[in-house]
């Protein structure tokens, strides 16, 4: 009688065992997060290191999977995408969502914030309004990277902004479609994943952009001049759905903002890091990497004044305190 006790307590403990163990698997979140730049992007291994640091931190209970060079959604789409559920958080370049409000795209305002150090405190200075922006959209700001300072490519001698004009010219937000036609250039919109086919085709042959990007796309086998004019500094924002977020317990949530934390650290770090870095590949690959004349410089400074004036007027008051609070820092 003892041992048929014993062999029922032996077997309620191995039911209970697997009941506890297919709870625990059932306990396991799984996100995606979808991207639009190519897995050596530093956007991309600080996603990667995010996803790590959060399945390390929750002990697995947390698994994000990053979906990296547009694969699961293009860039315009990604934002929405998350909106919607389709995915539970996502990474994209802020400025091309300023049609849906002005304050998206205040660090794309040419010559507004031009160093790191700028852009840093551009940033503190916008978070709140940007922040709370999201949060009416459904969505939970985790952290933001900054891109390299923007440049001019083109494939020819470029003294003014009158040699830009004619050029077909690569637009991926309001900012830099404004651009083009401020120059007289044709806009052509190309988001970065289409980038290098967009190049070699010869869709485009003058556009602003980075020097990551730059590298991404190989453009040195369609394009021979990069012009250092360091225009403005671009951010990704990462977001998550407001309510993914909610269902998970309260320490995996942490777990989620502590990484996102140290992302946002290593991002900037790395931006800083990587932009050197990117210059020497250019040159190495034998693009003339120059400095831009007095005359392209006054010329562009007179195109981020109408630009700065533009976004004030479409930002108004909100956009207005934002720009104090900056000039304060």
């Amino acid at each position: 009688m003892t041992m048929h006790f014993k062999t029922i307590a032996r077997l309620g403990l191995s039911a209970v065992a697997i009941v506890a163990g297919a709870g625990a698997a059932l306990a396991q979140t799984a996100w995606v997060l979808p991207s639009a730049y190519p897995p050596a992007n530093y956007h991309v291994e600080n996603l990667n290191q995010f996803a790590k640091d959060v399945d390390a931190a929750t002990k697995g209970e947390l698994k994000i999977t990053v979906h990296p060079n547009a694969s699961l959604f293009k860039a315009p789409e990604i934002k929405r995408a998350v909106q919607t559920g389709q995915a539970q958080a996502g990474e994209v370049l802020l400025s091309l969502h300023e049609n849906e409000n002005p304050i998206f795209g205040l660090d794309v305002v040419p010559f507004l914030a031009t160093s790191f150090e700028q852009s840093k405190k551009l940033w503190e200075a916008s978070k709140p309004a940007i922040e709370q922006a999201l949060d009416k959209q459904g969505l939970k700001l985790l952290y933001t990277t900054p891109w390299p300072p923007q440049g001019v490519y083109t494939k020819k001698d470029v003294n003014s902004v009158a040699d830009l004009k004619g050029l077909k010219w690569r637009a991926y937000n309001v900012g830099t479609s404004r651009i083009a036609e401020l120059v007289g250039a044709q806009p052509v919109t190309v988001q970065a994943a289409e980038l290098p086919q967009a190049l070699a085709t010869g869709v485009v042959d003058g556009l602003m952009t980075s020097s990551a990007t730059g590298v991404d796309s190989k453009i040195w086998e369609s394009l021979t001049h990069y012009y250092d004019t360091q225009a403005w500094i671009p951010k990704n924002v990462i977001f998550v759905n407001k309510a993914a977020f909610a269902a998970l317990d309260p320490a995996v949530q942490k777990a989620v903002t502590d990484s996102a934390a140290a992302a946002e650290t290593r991002g900037w770090t790395l931006a800083v890091e990587k932009t050197a870095s990117y210059m020497e590949t250019l040159k190495k690959n034998g693009m003339q990497v120059l400095e831009p004349s007095a005359e392209l410089k006054t010329g562009l400074s007179d195109v981020g004044a109408k630009l700065t004036d533009d976004w004030s007027k479409k930002a108004g008051a909100d956009g207005k305190a934002i720009l104090d609070a900056y000039k304060k820092m």
